[in-house]
């Protein structure tokens, strides 16, 4: 059964039930009410007929006659309304109507009645075997009567019995519950026709959910179900499009990697092809005694650059992925980055010559800062020498200065810059923001910055790039000091 039909079964049963449960507790108050009505209205006439009818004599209270011709009236009166009723005296005999025959009133009923109690009682039809005269069911009320004399004593006078005949009061009720069924037919209808629409309102968005799952199956991720924040089924879908971004966003890391992969197998085939190209010709130059004699060491050296070359470009490949992966340790500790720099200037003054660079150390006498020595002078390094490469008669400024439990380092040139969509791509792994500069004599392979950015991140860091075409390019630097760390 589909969850439609499952969902109005349910909605059709409990309002089924609700409904039965208001019909029957509706109709029982309703015929109470109904019977209490009647009582009130009978106790009433039996108040009327005694104001109207009842004669007390002034020589003697005890002695209460009741005026026949006011009752008589009062009969035809009551008669036309669908009313009887009956006058006994205080010997529980009938004074009125006289002419039919009459049964006495029940001796618990009479008790009850002495005691000052009005009875209201439902009867029977009865048939009486002596007198063949047949009572029809009634609703009575008795009520009693009485005087008071000088010693503040009451006595019984009278009791008036009226009645309505049951099948009239039945009659009205049954009026009612009519009119009460069709009530409920008409609310049941109602209310399957909106349980009907509840539960297939419910039901398409429960479909929508399914046939976007089913798009997600087929591995279609770029899909979104609508939700206003409104129930569960909306926390449904929530989590749903969460769950189709987190496998979009997968799929795409995945397809980037494999791109990255095949772009990593032919950047490293390249990377290497060269040297061992070289390598090769001189090697079979040198077997076929090609290479003149005052040219073998030229040619011996150039070998030997370009297997560091290959050897340089394994050990970063090495270094990456173990970065990556952290599968190194640093050991940070707090030093003085000036006294570092200015090494690191000294070091690379040779290649900043070559090119006709400058490397100046800004940010004063002594700059701590916090982290590992080792990987420190790799990130400055690679970042300077990074720097002159893409700089020709220029300057190279490094600059130091203390933040907010922070150290600041802003390594700037003025070489050829970079465009927003080179910036975009300066971290990745064989990436070069000029292709042209494959070969140069400093090895450029592409893997120094990458490396760069694990180490910061590695130290908790940051590390930003601004840069223009032709105007140069800032890389900012952030370690945390040693108390921002511990957080």
């Amino acid at each position: 059964m589909k969850l439609v039909y499952q969902q109005l079964l349910a909605l059709l049963s409990m309002v089924a039930i609700v409904l039965v449960l208001l019909g029957l507790s509706f109709s029982r108050m309703t015929k109470q009410y109904v019977y209490q009505n009647t009582w009130t209205s009978l106790e009433k006439y039996a108040n009327s007929l005694v104001e109207q009818s009842v004669r007390v004599s002034s020589s003697n209270p005890q002695h209460v006659n009741f005026d026949s011709e006011s009752l008589l009236n009062s009969e035809v009166l009551l008669r036309n309304q669908s009313v009887n009723f009956t006058i006994y005296n205080r010997d529980n005999t009938a004074i009125f109507p006289d002419n039919v025959y009459i049964s006495k009133i029940k001796t618990t009923d009479w008790q009850n009645l002495r005691r000052g109690k009005v009875v209201k009682k439902v009867t029977d039809q009865q048939a009486h075997v002596n007198s063949g005269h047949v009572e029809p069911a009634m609703t009575d009320v008795l009520k009693p009567y009485f005087y008071t004399d000088q010693k503040n004593q009451k006595h019984l006078v009278a009791v008036v019995k009226v009645g309505a005949y049951v099948s009239n009061i039945n009659s009205n009720i049954a009026e009612i519950n009519a009119n009460l069924t069709k009530a409920l037919l008409v609310a049941s209808f109602a209310a399957m026709l909106l349980a009907f629409f509840i539960a297939r309102y419910l039901t398409l968005r429960i479909d929508r959910l399914r046939r976007a799952t089913n798009q997600i199956a087929k591995g279609n991720y770029d899909v979104q179900v609508p939700s206003k924040n409104r129930d569960e089924v909306d926390d449904l879908a929530n989590d749903f499009n969460n769950m189709a971004r987190s496998l979009q966003e997968s799929k795409e890391e995945i397809q980037r990697q494999e791109q990255r992969r095949k772009e990593f197998m032919a950047d490293a085939a390249h990377e290497m092809r060269t040297p061992l190209t070289t390598i090769n010709g001189l090697l079979e130059g040198l077997a076929y005694d090609a290479i003149p004699e005052e040219s073998k060491a030229q040619s011996i050296d150039l070998m030997r650059n370009e297997t560091n070359r290959l050897i340089r470009l394994v050990n970063e490949n090495l270094d990456y992925e173990k970065i990556r992966n952290n599968q190194i340790s640093l050991n940070k500790q707090q030093f003085n980055a000036i006294d570092t720099l200015n090494r690191l200037a000294k070091q690379l003054a040779q290649k900043a010559a070559a090119k006709n660079d400058t490397i100046s150390i800004q940010g004063g006498a002594d700059i701590e800062v916090f982290a590992d020595y080792d990987r420190f002078v790799q990130i400055m390094f690679n970042i300077t020498q990074n720097a002159i490469q893409f700089t020709e008669n220029g300057q190279i400024v490094i600059l130091a200065q203390r933040g907010y439990q922070e150290t600041i380092f802003k390594i700037s040139d003025t070489g050829i810059g970079m465009t927003k969509k080179q910036l975009a791509n300066i971290w990745d792994r064989f990436y070069k923001a000029d292709p042209s500069r494959t070969n140069t004599k400093y090895g450029e392979s592409g893997l120094g910055l990458a490396i760069v950015h694990q180490l910061v991140l590695l130290h908790d860091g940051k590390i930003e790039v601004t840069s223009k075409p032709n105007q140069g390019t800032t890389f900012t630097v952030i370690f945390p000091n040693q108390k921002a760390a511990k957080k």
